[in-house]
């Protein structure tokens, strides 16, 4: 690492000596686990005020930082009813934490562009600087701006049309129309999944307008600031679109599409979940449920009725998540879409791997393959320690480990049958599915270095 990238250090102790700083944040991206697990805290404390729960006294210590990291990482998993549990000062909390989660990862995560930016040669400089539409790139306070517009621009248009359709065509109260509009457009372009609604979505499944209204506006946060700046440079040309913007915006449309027609296709006849309604609603269902894996964790079917094949598309959805650098989880789009590329390369016995005519390096792959393995490592491991802690099938607790490394918040009802020890198991899943993707991605890059000696080549048996 170069000097003062990312280091935290203190003065000289009191009698003179030098040393190391006790607190040496030795990468950026460990500011961000810093946040997130200080803000979880926060947040727990906070819901452990009496005055927050309706149940008598305050509620137990381990539910108020459940639902306070489950807020924090956007995941929306809840061991209680959000609606029921809490009282609407304890919603605000909720809602306040959704907020300062999806603004901070999209922040800090942007900022790690940034500061991974200064470890790079010029020449890698300079085209970082041009890809993210900034022309400095220690400009902070730029970023910040660009995520509050983007974040408070899209919820405020979200809150009102939820809050006329509440009132108008729900006949909701225009006080309680307006904290429901607000709640969930927070929580739909958080890509949180929290809801007031004590079946999510279901009582509004045969609401084509709510459905829509929140599909765009997960697939809105889920595509990240960057990306969107790039849209915004060149609306009408996307041949001039970075690689990244590419991959994103390509591989989301493959993904939301495909898990459409799939999940309609193994649902359609499925009495339990689309086969009692009619095709306009059983389509517009397929594609909420299509867009809502991608880490928004809103439901308008019972997941715990869905057949399998429906069951196995949600995980891979889950796992695949949505955009780097914005409020979605899972590895991402576009380390999925990476992954294909590279895979095509090798089928066809291309020397190189090439995106949109664009040659991807070699450490670009690598950090792709790194990121995916360790993923699939997390979840298996994660699913043996809830296996080995709480008496529920393996299939349950299995999605309930994808959805929390996913930071979705789907879930097929096992999330409140948790053992307290798996509940403890799931709350560090959802800080390392929040903050593990981009802290392993500057870690791998700020340790990047050049090695003045090389090896003799030897090839294994592969396959």
């Amino acid at each position: 690492m170069g000097p003062g990238v990312g280091r935290l250090t203190c003065s000289p102790v009191p009698n003179g000596r030098s040393g190391r700083s006790i607190l040496a944040l030795r990468h950026p991206a460990q500011y961000v686990v810093a946040a997130f697990v200080a803000a979880s805290l926060v947040g727990a404390l906070l819901l452990s005020i009496p005055a927050a729960s309706q149940a008598p006294g305050r509620a137990p210590a381990l539910t108020a930082l459940f639902t306070a990291t489950s807020a924090v990482c956007v995941t929306g998993l809840v061991v209680v009813d959000t609606g029921g549990y809490w009282t609407t000062f304890g919603q605000w909390i909720i809602l306040a934490l959704i907020q300062v989660g999806g603004f901070g990862i999209m922040t800090l995560t942007s900022l790690i562009v940034f500061v991974v930016a200064r470890r790079l040669g010029l020449r890698r400089r300079l085209i970082a600087a041009a890809e993210t539409g900034s022309m400095n790139l220690g400009d902070v306070r730029q970023l910040l701006i660009g995520v509050a517009q983007l974040s408070f621009g899209v919820e405020a248009v979200v809150a009102t049309l939820l809050f006329l359709r509440f009132w108008i065509s729900h006949g909701e109260a225009p006080g309680r129309a307006a904290f429901l509009g607000v709640f969930h457009a927070v929580s739909a372009f958080n890509n949180a999944g929290f809801s007031v609604f004590s079946d999510s979505m279901i009582g509004l499944n045969r609401d084509p307008f709510v459905l829509l209204v929140l599909s765009a506006t997960v697939v809105i946060g889920g595509l990240g600031l960057l990306v969107w700046a790039q849209i915004a440079r060149n609306p009408r040309r996307p041949q001039r679109w970075n690689l990244h913007a590419k991959l994103t915006v390509v591989t989301t449309a493959v993904l939301v599409t495909t898990g459409w027609a799939l999940f309609a296709w193994f649902e359609w006849t499925n009495p339990r979940t689309l086969g009692r309604m009619s095709i306009p609603d059983s389509l517009g269902n397929a594609l909420f449920h299509s867009v809502m894996p991608r880490t928004a964790g809103f439901n308008s079917v019972d997941v715990a009725a869905m057949r399998e094949p429906s069951r196995l598309l949600t995980e891979i959805l889950m796992f695949i998540g949505g955009g780097s650098a914005s409020t979605a989880g899972g590895i991402k789009v576009t380390t999925f879409a990476l992954l294909g590329w590279v895979m095509w390369a090798e089928v066809r016995g291309d020397p190189d791997v090439v995106a949109f005519e664009r040659r991807v390096p070699e450490e670009a792959q690598r950090q792709a393959v790194t990121v995916a393995l360790s993923a699939i490592g997390l979840v298996i491991v994660a699913t043996m320690a809830l296996l080995a802690t709480t008496e529920l099938p393996r299939a349950d607790l299995q999605f309930e480990a994808i959805s929390a490394v996913g930071t979705v918040g789907l879930s097929t009802g096992a999330t409140a049958l948790l053992s307290s020890s798996s509940q403890i198991i799931v709350i560090g899943l959802m800080i390392l599915g929040r903050v593990g993707p981009p802290t392993l991605f500057a870690a791998l890059v700020l340790r990047e270095r050049d090695r003045q000696y090389g090896f003799a080549d030897e090839r294994p048996i592969i396959g």
